[in-house]
């Protein structure tokens, strides 16, 4: 019997759930390092996340089985990574662990009041935004007094993107002041030039790639910007909040930090 069939017939009889268990035991020695400083932090609370839900979150870093409910946000019903979704419908992170599926911008969630929840998780998404800061204000607002932020971005050097330099401080606030949206394509000609297609297969060749980038707004595929350690800390210190932790693993920079308490001037 080939390894092919084996696999086939193990699914035919183990519940998912039990699959799911397996698959994750190939993570166990590639956790990040002090991965239980960010589980015990956000151990049974509340959250949202961001373009999710993350594999990252079920694995290397297992966030999903230690908090206590999680709700959802994607741009739109139909996307690349998670297929079609319903605004209000389930947003199934973890087996059968299920929130609330919001549809909107990650830089716009009207839907939700301030101060809601305890914790937001983003992974591999601020860098599709094309105005980090103003995600950054919005997911601030959403977050307690004392909550948390684990914000996940790409390391340049390990994708497509290792051509590019990074972005600078004053770029995104000059975004920012200047309400740059969604239908922005500022860094086009910088990403056509310098995104290494060898390193992204799915793309296509030059040309769809092009034709791809172009309808950005639609697919949210491009990385507007490009972001390293001392990138990440500038924007978290503009929103007030206090860096907790921060690893580089993964091929990823993986950042904890806490929404500083408002001080009441009497």
């Amino acid at each position: 019997m080939s390894q092919k069939s084996i696999k086939l017939l193990i699914k035919g009889i183990l519940p998912e759930s039990i699959l799911e268990e397996i698959r994750s035991l190939r993570y166990i020695g590639k956790r990040i390092s002090d991965h239980t400083v960010y589980e015990a932090v956000l151990k049974n609370k509340s959250g949202v996340e961001i373009g999710g839900p993350s594999n990252l979150f079920k694995t290397a870093l297992p966030i999903y089985q230690k908090i206590k409910n999680l709700d959802g946000v994607n741009f739109s019903t139909s996307t690349v990574w998670e297929g079609k979704l319903q605004a209000g419908g389930d947003f199934n992170y973890f087996k059968n662990k299920k929130g609330l599926q919001f549809i909107s911008e990650g830089s716009d969630l009207f839907q939700i009041k301030s101060s809601t929840y305890d914790f937001i998780l983003s992974s591999n998404c601020l860098e599709h935004l094309a105005n980090p800061l103003k995600a950054m204000e919005e997911w601030q607002r959403v977050i307690k007094p004392g909550g948390h932020l684990l914000l996940v971005l790409p390391k340049k050097d390990e994708n497509f993107d290792h051509r590019r330099p990074v972005t600078k401080f004053e770029h995104l606030l000059e975004d920012y002041n200047n309400q740059t949206t969604e239908h922005d394509l500022t860094h086009l000609e910088e990403i056509l030039d310098m995104h290494d297609l060898a390193r992204d297969t799915a793309a296509g060749n030059l040309e769809e790639f092009k034709a791809r980038s172009l309808d950005n707004f639609n697919n949210r595929c491009l990385h507007h910007h490009v972001f390293d350690i001392q990138l990440i800390k500038l924007m978290l210190e503009h929103f007030n909040f206090k860096l907790i932790q921060q690893n580089t693993a993964n091929s990823n920079y993986i950042s904890l930090a806490m929404k500083k308490p408002t001080v009441e001037v009497d």
